[in-house]
């Protein structure tokens, strides 16, 4: 299964880059799943794991982490983001 992943604010700069295509095993099922296998990987990917706020969108539509992802779709990542 094949996702377009993007990356915005904090979370963006910590893995210095804003998006990917990832090739998923068949057993990654849902937002929380693709957040498992991404962390996975160490280092910066473990960031992903540590923000409490962190909001996600599949298809642009706000999702939960049971929502599920097929071949195909487009998942952003949306830390907490302060400002002044």
């Amino acid at each position: 299964m094949k996702l377009k992943i993007l990356y915005f604010a904090g979370l963006r700069e910590t893995l210095g880059e804003s998006g990917e295509d990832v090739d998923l095993p068949a057993a990654v099922g849902d937002v929380a799943g693709l957040i498992r296998f991404l962390t996975a990987r160490g280092r910066q990917w473990e960031a992903l794991g540590t923000y409490r706020n962190l909001r996600y969108a599949v298809n642009q539509e706000m999702a939960r982490l049971d929502t599920p992802v097929v071949d195909g779709d487009e998942v952003a990542f949306f830390p907490p983001v302060t400002g002044g």
